[in-house]
C-alpha cells in the first residue's frame, strides 16, 4: 500500500473577509515528489504555501503536512518544513553568520559554528560570513535564505518562486540540492511563473486561477511549450 502523501490538502478554502482567495483546492504530494504550482499573480499560490508554513489558518477545510495538522499541531508542521519565501526574510543589519545564528534560534536549532559556516560554504558566502547583509546583492541574500534550509534539514519543501533573484551558478547548485533531497524521500511543493528552469526539479504541475485548482498532469510527457499552451488554455479561461 501507498504511504500517505507528506503534503495534504482537501477541500482548502480561505477568505480574506468577503475575498475568496483559494477555494476547494486539494492537492497531495508524495515522497521523492515535487509538485510546481502555476498561475497569475493573486491566484492564491502564496497563501496556499503560507497556510502550509502556518503563517495563515484557513477559512475551512483541510491541510497537513507529514500526517500532522496545519492549524492543530502547529510547532510539529513548523519543526518539518522549510519555506523559502520570495522575499529573502534576512536582517540587513546583522551579518550571514549572525543571520544564520538569530534565525536557528529562533526556530529552536542548536547547530555548531561549524555547521553554520558549512552552510554558508554550501551556497558560496563563506567569504562574506562576516559581513553585514544590507551590503548583498538580492542573488545572495537569496543564497541565505537557502543556506537556513540546509540547516532546517526539513521533510517538506516550500518554495516561492525559488529561482528568482538567483545567478546561475546559485540555480545550479539549488538543482542538485532538490534533486538530492527528493531523492532522500522530501517533498516538495513550490509556486513558479517559469516554464523553463522553475519546473525541471519538478514531476507534476497544478494550475491555480482565481483560488481553484483548474488543471493537474504529469510532467513525464510535456515540454516547456506544451506546459505554457496549457497554462495559457486553462489559466487565462479561468481568471
Amino acid at each position: 500500500m501507498a504511504a500517505d502523501p507528506l503534503v495534504h490538502i482537501a477541500g482548502l478554502g480561505k477568505a480574506f473577509g468577503t475575498t475568496l482567495v483559494l477555494d476547494d483546492v486539494t492537492l497531495d504530494v508524495r515522497s521523492g515528489e515535487a509538485l510546481a504550482v502555476l498561475g497569475p499573480n493573486g491566484a492564491g499560490k502564496t497563501t496556499l504555501l503560507r497556510i502550509l508554513a502556518t503563517l495563515a489558518r484557513p477559512t475551512r477545510g483541510i491541510a497537513r503536512v507529514a500526517g500532522f495538522d496545519c492549524v492543530r499541531d502547529v510547532e510539529r508542521v513548523r519543526a518539518r518544513v522549510g519555506l523559502l519565501a520570495h522575499g529573502a526574510w534576512v536582517y540587513e543589519d546583522l551579518t550571514a553568520l549572525e543571520n544564520l545564528r538569530f534565525w536557528t534560534t529562533l526556530s529552536g536549532l542548536t547547530p555548531t559554528a561549524d555547521e553554520l559556516r558549512a552552510a554558508l560554504s554550501a551556497v558560496e558566502l563563506e567569504r562574506v560570513a562576516d559581513e553585514r547583509v544590507r551590503a548583498f546583492s538580492l542573488g545572495m541574500k537569496r543564497r541565505l535564505s537557502l543556506a537556513r534550509l540546509l540547516l532546517a534539514r526539513p521533510e517538506v519543501l516550500l518554495l516561492d518562486e525559488p529561482y528568482a533573484g538567483l545567478d546561475p551558478r546559485a540555480g545550479k547548485w539549488l538543482d542538485g540540492y532538490l534533486t538530492a533531497f527528493k531523492a532522500a524521500g522530501g517533498a516538495i511543493l513550490m509556486t513558479t511563473h517559469s516554464f523553463g528552469r522553475g519546473l525541471g526539479a519538478a514531476e507534476r504541475i497544478a494550475i491555480l486561477s482565481a483560488g481553484h485548482v483548474v488543471h493537474q498532469t504529469s510532467l513525464a510527457a510535456l515540454d516547456a511549450e506544451d506546459v505554457r499552451r496549457l497554462y495559457e488554455l486553462h489559466a487565462e479561461d479561468s481568471a
